[in-house]
Parts: structure tokens; C-alpha cells; sequence
């Protein structure tokens, strides 16, 4: 074997810019050509972007994917022998494949098609792509390297057959969403793996967000010996680089060190919320603030993703907002340095109420007037939205998504959901995390009592068990699929699972209109939530 200099590009593509997304692996092809690297690995589905779903059904998407590889692999050349690897879909004698080719010197000089296409989770590969069988071994000045794609590296089969072909070291693209520590599982499986072919790896993951999901980055290689010899940051774009030694192992080059839970949520957060904004194109986004735990992270997590200059805060007080509410508020939007407004709801909060009057005459007040409260403020940011073009982000947690403590055009109102899938718990956890780095987050906004303030003296927990019973409740039920026995069986109170269980099957229909939002967790309410609306089934 000679020596070589292996190039990750980690690279954030933006789906269907085909144009976009190739100049970005040219980019990347010209740093790693400058820097002396011979090969240059980039994600899954590099050119079209992850996960294209139902766009793979136009016959005209795909043919646009084949004519930018043709347009890239022809840009390339300037590169001499340098070896390009490129994801895109590929319509095969087989069907259409999730294919990835390798490029050098003008040249496809080889291709893989994935074969083991998922299905579960966030994934339904198998909607849209027949499996691959062929390993893919190709030489590159005097190496034989096996390429496998992201599902492929979590069996142990597509390596062993590459192997079985001559593969000394194993490449692998990949767009693997992120959820909390998954960087730890995708090392400790493919440690695993190595153990068994003893062939060093290189992991290339995508970085960036596509509507629910984020990709994290973290790209790695392993030596033979299954050590870390290199590892890229999370939620960063970057080219890393890895050097192959002519005894055929890597050696040990930069590595990152490992971001606590609570920063990776955040910045997961962060990042999904810049690219949702920026690759749709809003100018800016708009925030009700209500002077609580949930909208202030919100805010705090908009400004960094944004820039204060593209935030907006907006205070809506009613006759119950405690003045302490209007204070924190005002000092949060000042400490971040955004746009504050404040306008009174109480006017038009009576005018409903009074043309609603002759209806509810005779009936007490309940819900319904507190409802009103909510989509009056839902009306008032969706108004500003529509004159100033900018996107309303709404502040619920999974916890009241879970159960249903939210309204329906009103709280719930917007266009993308922040914290949709972060627990109540892990929201002080958060706003913790983000003092820490400068305190801009009014300390009282974290040790009161929640409130939703749409009532006198009104707290969660009039309505719900203490969140860290909720959360625990949901987490086991949802996220783990534990049945109410066996979340009983864990010393769960059975007047709170039997309530938190019900609550999370009656309010399937909220969730189903709520807007999307970034995914953190194993299971979020989302593309990997597929719960019936109409169901009488009860474990």
C-alpha cells in the first residue's frame, strides 16, 4: 500500500438544489486536492440532498440527478486522479437505486448500490429503492477500498462482502439523523463491526437540517484496532482529513472532543432552526413571548440560530398576565437584543366573548374562555407574520404536546415547533446550558412555577402531575413503547399513568396539526409517530 490522505466532506446539501449541492462537492473536491488528498469521501445522496421521499417518484427528478452527476464528474477533472465518491439515486436495470459512484479523471470507474434499505424510525427507504446485492471494490494508488452506504455499516454483511472482494479499508457515506448520543452509538456498532473484519473505517455523515431532522456531522474514522483515530464536530460543516499509513492503517490524527447532552440538543436545535428559515427563505421569524421557561428558550435558541436583527418578540399580555410576566419578558428581549413589542389582548379577548355571549348564556366558564385568550394571540402573530413575511416559531414542549396542553389555532399556531421535541425537564436543562454560556435568561423565568396565566393564579400542575413524573411517564410510553403495566410495574403512580396514557390518545388529533419540528429524541411526534386518530386500544 502507498501512503494517502483521505478528505470527509462534511457538507450541509440543501435537497433538490442539484446545482447547488454539486458545487458544494466541488468545493469541497478543490480543498482536498489542494491540502494533497487523494480521495474525498462526501454523505449519502450528496447531489439531490436527504431525505428526498416522494420527489424520487418524479421521473424528471431523477433524470435531473443523472445529468448533474454527468455536469460534476466532468467539473471534476481539473483534479488529476483525484477520486471523488458522490451519492445520488440511480435508475438501474434493477430499479431505482440509492446509489453512489466513484469519480476520477472524468471517469465513473465504479458504483454501489445500498442493501439494507430501512424502514423503521424516520426512515422508509424501501418505498422508493429496490436493495443493491454487488459489493463495490475499487482501487485507489494501490489500496482497495469496499464503499458501503449509512444502513449497510449498521450489518455486518455488506462489510464482510466487500471484504470477501478485496476491500483493505472500508469507506462509508452516510445521512444519519441525529437524535441525543447517537454519535456514541454510531462508534460503539461499527467498533463492533471492525472487531470482526479487523479493516479500518471512514465514516462521512451529512451535516445540516431538512425540515424534522437534523444531521449532526461527526464524521470519523476508525483504525483496525477499532480506536477513534479521528473524529470531526457535531453540527458543523468542514473537511477533515485522515491519512492512511503504507502498512494499510489510519494514523491518529485531530479529534473533537464530545459536546455534553445539553449542548447537543441545543445547538441540534440551533441548527435546525437556521436552516429551516434560511433554506425556505423567510426573512426573519416572529415569537409570542409570554415571560415563561418554554418562550424564552425559543427566543434564546432563534438569536443564535438568526442573529437578534431577524427576531422578533412579541409581549400579548390579557388581564391575567402577572406584571412579573410583562418584566421578565421585556428584560429577556432586552438582554438579547431583539425587536420588542407589547400589544394588549384584553379588547379584543371581550369582544369574542361579548358576540359569544347570547351563545354561552346559562353556562360556566371553563376551557373555552381560556381558549379564546390563546387563538386571539394564535391571530395576532399569524397577522404580523403575513404582513412582514417572517415565520411565527411556536414555544410548546413535548410534554404538552403529549397531552394536549396546547390550543388548537392558538398557542399551537405557526409555522415551525423549536421545542416540539424536548420534554419540560430538559427545557430548564436547556435555558441552564444557555446561561451558562452569557446569563440572558432572567433567573425568576426558571425557578417560578409555570403558568399558561389564562386564568387567576393558575399553574401546569392545577392540570397535569409534576413534569418530572409527566416526563418519565412519556418518555417510557412513548419513546420506549413500555405498556401501562410495565410503566406501573417502574413505580409510576396509577392515577398519573392511567391519566398521562389517556391524555397522550385523545390529543392525536392536535398533534396531527401541529407544525413540524426538530427531532432530538428516539421518537418524536412526527414522521416516526404514526399513532391512529380513531382507536379504542388501550395498552
Amino acid at each position: 500500500m502507498s501512503q494517502q490522505k483521505i478528505a470527509l466532506a462534511q457538507i450541509n446539501p440543501l435537497l433538490g438544489d442539484l446545482p447547488g449541492n454539486a458545487k458544494l462537492i466541488l468545493k469541497s473536491a478543490a480543498e482536498a486536492f489542494a491540502q494533497g488528498a487523494q480521495l474525498v469521501l462526501t454523505p449519502e445522496l450528496s447531489i439531490a440532498g436527504y431525505p428526498p421521499e416522494d420527489l424520487l417518484l418524479r421521473p424528471a427528478f431523477i433524470e435531473a440527478a443523472q445529468k448533474q452527476l454527468e455536469l460534476l464528474t466532468e467539473e471534476l477533472k481539473q483534479f488529476t486522479d483525484l477520486t471523488v465518491i458522490v451519492g445520488h439515486p440511480k435508475k438501474t436495470a434493477a430499479g431505482l437505486q440509492n446509489y453512489a459512484s466513484v469519480l476520477r479523471n472524468g471517469k465513473v470507474i465504479a458504483g454501489y448500490a445500498k442493501q439494507e434499505l430501512p424502514n423503521h424510525e424516520v426512515f422508509d427507504e424501501v418505498r422508493y429503492f429496490v436493495p443493491g446485492k454487488q459489493a463495490c471494490v475499487f482501487e485507489c494508488m494501490g489500496t482497495q477500498f469496499g464503499l458501503i452506504l449509512c444502513e449497510d455499516a449498521w450489518h455486518v454483511g455488506p462489510a464482510k462482502q466487500a471484504q470477501a472482494a478485496g476491500a483493505q479499508i472500508l469507506l462509508t457515506l452516510n445521512a444519519s439523523p441525529y437524535h441525543l448520543q447517537k454519535e456514541l452509538l454510531r462508534i460503539e456498532v461499527l467498533r463492533k463491526h471492525l472487531l470482526e473484519s479487523h479493516m479500518p473505517l471512514v465514516y462521512v455523515n451529512a451535516v445540516g437540517g431538512q425540515d424534522e431532522l437534523v444531521f449532526d456531522g461527526g464524521s470519523f474514522a476508525l483504525n483496525s484496532k477499532g480506536e477513534l483515530a479521528m473524529s470531526m464536530p457535531q453540527f458543523e460543516t468542514g473537511l477533515g482529513l485522515v491519512n492512511l499509513t503504507q502498512s494499510g492503517d489510519l494514523e491518529m490524527g485531530s479529534k473533537t472532543l464530545p459536546l455534553t447532552v445539553e449542548a447537543q440538543a441545543y445547538q441540534a436545535l440551533v441548527l435546525g432552526v437556521r436552516d429551516y428559515v434560511h433554506k425556505n427563505g423567510f426573512p426573519g421569524v416572529i415569537i409570542g413571548l409570554s415571560g415563561g421557561v418554554d418562550s424564552a428558550l425559543v427566543l434564546a435558541i432563534a438569536v443564535d440560530a438568526l442573529g437578534a436583527d431577524k427576531v422578533r418578540a412579541v409581549m400579548m399580555a390579557s388581564r391575567y398576565t402577572a406584571d412579573i410576566s410583562w418584566i421578565d419578558a421585556s428584560e429577556l428581549a432586552k438582554n438579547l437584543g431583539v425587536q420588542y413589542d407589547e400589544i394588549p389582548i384584553s379588547e379584543p379577548v371581550d369582544a369574542l366573548e361579548k358576540a359569544l355571549a347570547p351563545q354561552f348564556k346559562g353556562m360556566k366558564l371553563d376551557a373555552t374562555e381560556e381558549n379564546i385568550q390563546a387563538r386571539v394571540r394564535g391571530t395576532l402573530l399569524m397577522a404580523l407574520s403575513n404582513k412582514t413575511g417572517r415565520l411565527v416559531l411556536t414555544t410548546g414542549n413535548k410534554s404538552e404536546m403529549a397531552v394536549g396542553y396546547c390550543t388548537l389555532y392558538g398557542d399551537m399556531a405557526g409555522g415551525f415547533a423549536v421545542i416540539k421535541d424536548i420534554a419540560k425537564t430538559l427545557v430548564y436543562r436547556l435555558c441552564a446550558y444557555r446561561n451558562s454560556i452569557s446569563p440572558v435568561i432572567p433567573e425568576r423565568i426558571l425557578t417560578r412555577a409555570p403558568s399558561a396565566e389564562l386564568r387567576p393564579d393558575q399553574t401546569d400542575q392545577d392540570s397535569l402531575p409534576s413534569y418530572e413524573v409527566l416526563d418519565g411517564i412519556v418518555e417510557r410510553y412513548m419513546e420506549q413503547n413500555q405498556s401501562i403495566e410495565q410503566i406501573i410495574a417502574a413505580g409510576f403512580d396509577v392515577d398519573s399513568v392511567e391519566k398521562v396514557t389517556r391524555l397522550i390518545k385523545l390529543n392525536e388529533y392536535k398533534r396531527r396539526q401541529a407544525p413540524p419540528g426538530v427531532r432530538v429524541t428516539t421518537r418524536a411526534f412526527g414522521r416516526d409517530w404514526r399513532y391512529p386518530i380513531t382507536s379504542q386500544f388501550r395498552a
